[in-house]
């Protein structure tokens, strides 16, 4: 009997080691379980930010990383350039032009002042000009809308001189 209770506690012993680590396995897979659940979740958020030009036809999650690091490179490119035409318009501001038409029937060349200058929210361009001023200002518009500019508000208006 001696024999079998000295067996008892190194038998229970080994049990106990046992269980602790089918324990430890089965803690471990299950956090490992939860980690690749949640980059999962992380990579499908990410997939679903990416424009579908940069995900077109691509399944595996690595060329989704791919894109997405192409996408960022594209925005950072664009943000410099954007940076660019900023400076540019900044160091036109407060600038005033003198741009002269044709003659009138007096044989004198009307003029036409525009102003630029920086704003709140952008640039403000001003534009006092002679009796071609609608031509001006549709050719105005075409020439920001080409530079890529949002115009916000555009006014047009015709002042007669009743005194002259």
């Amino acid at each position: 009997m001696a024999k079998s209770q000295r067996r008892e506690p190194v038998s229970s012993c080994k049990d106990k080691t046992t269980v602790d680590d089918h324990t430890k396995r089965i803690l471990h897979r299950d956090i490992e379980r939860q980690r690749r659940q949640e980059m999962t979740n992380l990579c499908t958020s990410l997939r679903n930010l990416l424009p579908l030009e940069y995900i077109k036809g691509k399944r595996a999650i690595s060329d989704h990383m791919q894109e997405a690091v192409n996408h960022i490179k594209d925005l950072e490119k664009k943000i410099e350039e954007l940076g660019i035409k900023r400076d540019e318009l900044k160091n036109l501001s407060n600038l005033r032009v003198l741009v002269s038409n044709r003659e009138n029937s007096n044989g004198c060349a009307p003029t036409c002042e525009v102003m630029i200058r920086s704003c709140l929210v952008g640039v403000e361009v001003v534009i006092n000009g002679g009796f071609e001023e609608q031509f001006l200002h549709s050719r105005m518009m075409q020439v920001l809308l080409k530079e890529g500019l949002n115009v916000i508000n555009s006014v047009s208006a015709k002042v007669i001189n009743l005194f002259s």
